[in-house]
Order: C-alpha cells, then structure tokens, then sequence
C-alpha cells in the first residue's frame, strides 16, 4: 500500500488482488496498525478514565424487533456527555446498541458498518444475519487485549432474519463469546434493572407501538436505580434513541415520536413513580 493514488492516478496493488471478503482480513494483512485492537496504550499509572455509553435494550414482536438505549455517557462519577449516540445501524437491515468505552466502540461500529458493505461489494450479496453476528463476535474478540486494560466493548446486536422472518438479538461478552437472546436483552450498567423491568412488561404478543413502550418504560426504570444511566431529559429535550429493524429494514423513531412516548411515561409516573404493575396470575 506504499503506492499513492493521488500521484499515480491508480489503485495499489494490494486493492486490485483478490482476497478474502473480509475488509478485517484486508486491513489485518496490510495496515494491522490500523485495527482497534492493535494500537499500543501509552503509560499509564492507574485506572484509565474515559467516557463510557451505559444502558442498551432490545425486544422482539411479532413484526420485528426494537433497540434503544440512553443517551448519557459518564466519566468516573461525572457526566461527560448528556446526548451521546448508542445505537448504529449495522446495514439496511440490523443496528448495533454499544455499552462501554465510548471512543472505542464508536470505532468497532464503524469498522463492523464497513465490514458489512465490503462483504456486499465484493461477494454480491449480503451476510446472513448470523454471518453477521458471527463477524461482530470476532472484532469484539479482537479487542480483548483492550478490554483486559479496562477499555471494554460489549454491544448488543439486533435485525430482521430475512430467512427466518423474524426479528433476532445477540448479545457478547468481552471476549466476543455470543448468544442469543429470546424476548429480551439488556447490557450496560443499567442492564440488570433495564431487565428486571421487561421481565414484568414483556410478553411475545406485544404490537410494535407496545413493544417501544415497554423499552422506554425499562430505560426510565434503570435511570430510576442507575445514576450512569440518563432518563428522558424533558427540559433539554434528549430523548432515548429507538429504532425499529423490520421487513421493511431499520428504521429510527422521530424525536417527536420518542418524545411523547417519554412524556407520557413521566405523566404516569408522577402518579405511580415506580412504574406499570404486572397483573398477578
């Protein structure tokens, strides 16, 4: 990759040899410095502090699926950004929800966008979406060596199966170890409260508008217990980010959309500030 197109006029060789479909392989055999996971860390004393995004959550429906997450990212015990983007889509039919270091996550999902389209170009079709999660479990897995000096990744990824029909999450943990989640998924510091709510509100009949509702209601309930997990902010206006992956491929809901979701939420709430009850059987 020595050669420069701007003087020559042509592509370097290593772009014009055929090779694997991977853009990761491509970039791993001729510019490794350039992978994520292979850039050295200065020196450091000490924990190494940097924004992190927190709490992500994912439900199916009948028609597809939703993701949604928070927008507040923290430093340590502060706040260091109150409308931070966590969910990507992957491609037209899948998004990635990111929870942990911030800079580096935001990287993975662009490198992971990337990865997909490449794939496309060269083999012309698209992944699986099992292929997909596959791939995303081994650029997590790439950066293990980061996530074992505290800069850890640990997204949740949802999309529409369009051989299967329907809509499928998968969650990771650090060392790119995959699973699939059935109903609901949740990761992030707010996780085990954001859980804890769906598994009181979700049931597999929910429609798509019920189904946004419960993930709000769920976010609300890990900002309630979780101070690194923001809230509806109704005075800045910051809203949760949802997203919706169908048949008809991603889509993300409108501010307006969003909003009065969250403001009718915070109604409810300022009579029942714990939230819906679940019916007893």
């Amino acid at each position: 990759m020595e050669a420069n197109p701007r003087s020559t006029g042509r592509l370097p060789a290593a772009f014009l040899t055929p090779g694997s479909s991977s853009f990761m392989d491509f970039l791993g055999a001729h510019q490794p410095e350039l992978l994520p996971g292979n850039r050295p860390l200065p020196a450091v004393q000490g924990a190494i502090e940097a924004p992190h995004g927190t709490t992500i959550v994912a439900a199916t429906f009948p028609g597809g699926v939703v993701l949604a997450g928070d927008r507040r990212a923290t430093m340590g015990n502060l706040i260091s950004q109150r409308d931070v983007e966590k969910v990507f889509p992957a491609d037209e039919y899948s998004a990635v929800g990111i929870a942990g270091t911030l800079g580096f996550a935001v990287e993975m999902v662009k490198l992971f966008q990337l990865e997909l389209e490449h794939f496309e170009k060269v083999e012309g079709t698209v992944l699986s979406l099992e292929g997909k999660a596959n791939r995303l479990s081994t650029m997590i897995r790439g950066n293990l060596g980061m996530a074992m000096q505290g800069l850890a990744v640990v997204p949740i990824f949802a999309g529409w199966d369009v051989d299967r029909e329907k809509g499928r999450i998968f969650s990771y943990d650090v060392t790119g170890g995959r699973s699939e989640e059935h109903g609901f998924a949740a990761t992030g510091s707010g996780s085990l409260f954001a859980r804890g709510a769906l598994k009181k509100l979700y049931r597999e009949d929910l429609t798509e508008s019920e189904t946004t509702t419960a993930v709000v209601q769920s976010l609300y309930d890990a900002a309630d217990e979780d101070s690194a997990t923001g809230g509806p902010d109704l005075g800045r206006r910051i809203y949760p980010i949802v997203t919706v992956i169908n048949e008809d491929g991603f889509k993300r809901l409108t501010e307006a959309e969003v909003s009065e979701i969250a403001r009718t939420i915070h109604e409810r709430r300022l009579e029942a500030p714990d939230g819906p009850r679940a019916p007893l059987l």
